[in-house]
């Protein structure tokens, strides 16, 4: 099986447009690793432990959440539970992508794997298969690189500074989630959501072991979407 045609061709200043605008935002992104090498040895993973992590997961959020998970004395696999339940948004993105995208065989295996949102976002504006396909890419490929460059930086960094309780390094953690979160605040619904999320998650601490208290507040979020659902636009 072969892949789609390429109609239309791109020329070459849409191209480099497109190819700039792709390495931007692997830049901006890829450099937020350092900051994930450095939490998840504060976490008590190892560096090479860090940096398979990032190899083969991949997703940012996910991988924040399984350190987080560790860090909070909860089990690793309560982490990848979490991990793997943040990450079934990209399921999601892949409904979309693959009829876009019309790869097949060992494209559509490797561009699953750089299926992240920078990678959606700045390809699913394309106007045609083969600027989307440049565009996922670039972006993809470009981040894949730098995340994984920048991790091992941090992790090593973090790994030279000793115990990170000494530079408040334990609270990294909590501080990644916090910014990941914050930009998504821009609605009612979600700060209702987020509210909410959060009253469940410190509900429960009490009662349950390290790292359930995140899929209650994952739960939340997804019954708050299930229930909103008809509501959108």
């Amino acid at each position: 099986m072969t892949d789609a045609p390429l109609e239309p061709t791109l020329d070459a200043a849409e191209r480099s447009s497109i190819i700039r605008d792709s390495l931007g935002v692997g830049v901006a992104t890829g450099a937020y690793g350092v900051g994930f090498g450095a939490v998840s040895v504060a976490a008590g993973l190892s560096v090479a432990q860090t940096c398979v992590l990032s190899l083969l997961v991949f997703t940012g959020a996910s991988q924040f959440a399984l350190v987080g998970v560790v860090a909070a004395g909860g089990a690793p696999l309560s982490g990848a539970m979490t991990a793997l339940l943040l990450g079934t948004r990209n399921t999601l993105y892949g409904l979309r992508m693959a009829p876009l995208l019309a790869w097949t065989g060992w494209r559509r295996v490797l561009g699953a794997h750089v299926l992240i949102d920078e990678s959606t976002a700045m390809a699913v504006t394309r106007e045609s298969v083969p600027a989307a396909r440049l565009a996922f890419t670039w972006t993809g490929a470009s981040i894949f690189v730098l995340w994984n460059l920048a991790t091992a930086a941090g992790a090593v960094a973090g790994n030279a500074l000793g115990d990170p309780r000494t530079y408040g390094l334990d609270a990294a953690v909590g501080a990644a989630f916090l910014a990941l979160l914050w930009p998504r605040l821009h609605s009612r619904t979600n700060q209702v959501v987020g509210v909410a999320a959060a009253a469940v998650a410190l509900g429960v601490v009490p009662l349950v072991p390290a790292g359930v208290p995140v899929l209650a507040a994952a739960a939340v979020a997804l019954i708050a979407g299930v229930l909103t659902r008809g509501a959108r636009p």
